[in-house]
């Protein structure tokens, strides 16, 4: 489980941060750190704060964007502080740690940590399958960034501690991130390409005006990636969408 879960840190501002959650991801076991676009990085700073976890900073993925840190994963987890004007699904951080061992296990997965001063957009937060947030005092609810990684690094920790202790996990849902389904589940970077089909489609019909978006592909969007979609039917969607565009063009 531990092995499969990437830390995703979004345009860090102070190198000494990074430092601190690549100490804070090796007391708990996790290794697969990626940066995008830091403002420093390699740094001495982040090599002093990490005290000793050189192996996590000297590993770390350095890439341009938030759709290359996420490819290939089957769950994107947003850290997020408040509340957002269009509900999404949210969690705690002990459930998530026990959803992810019950339905992600071996599956990969991303936890996508925000800016220092302002955290994730509203439209990177709605690129995330769901939302996690630490309880706190809700009039001070601010966490700096190492604190936040430990903290939900930790549950993971905890999970994984458990479940090799012969403890079993609550059985997960059958679904295409579990056993015995007859398709490999769709990642993240799929459901989003047939998203941004969908959305040419609908420009082209004319059932979706671009400069009068509202808020009909984010609630699409939140759609698809609430049904947990497995590969087949993502290309049998994207089938769809393709015999809708030649229609319209005949």
């Amino acid at each position: 489980m531990l092995e499969n879960i990437r830390i995703v840190l979004l345009n860090t501002s102070h190198p000494g941060n990074i430092g601190a959650v690549a100490r804070a991801m090796k007391n708990m076991c996790l290794s697969q750190l990626v940066l995008v676009r830091p403002d420093q990085f390699p740094h001495p700073k982040a090599d002093a704060r990490s005290s000793g976890a050189l192996d996590i900073l000297q590993s770390a993925r350095v890439v341009d964007s938030l759709d290359e840190a996420v490819e290939g994963c089957h769950l994107v987890v947003g850290t997020s502080a408040r509340s957002r004007t269009l509900p999404w699904p949210i969690s705690e951080p002990r459930d998530l740690a026990e959803r992810i061992y019950t339905d992600y296990a071996e599956q990969s997965v991303a936890v996508v940590f925000g800016r220092e001063e302002r955290g994730l957009s509203n439209e990177e937060l709605q690129r995330c399958n769901l939302h996690v947030q630490i309880p706190a005092n809700p009039g001070y609810s601010a966490l700096n960034l190492g604190m936040a990684v430990q903290i939900i690094c930790y549950e993971f920790h905890l999970q994984a501690i458990k479940a090799s202790g012969g403890e079993s996990a609550l059985p997960g849902e059958q679904g295409p991130h579990g056993p015995g389904w007859d398709e490999p589940a769709a990642t993240v970077d799929d459901v989003e390409r047939m998203v941004r089909h969908l959305e040419e489609t609908l420009v082209q019909v004319g059932f979706h005006d671009p400069d009068n978006p509202r808020q009909l592909m984010a609630r699409l969007r939140r759609l698809y990636q609430r049904a947990r979609l497995d590969k087949m039917e993502v290309n049998i969607l994207r089938g769809m969408l393709k015999a809708i565009q030649q229609k319209v063009n005949t």
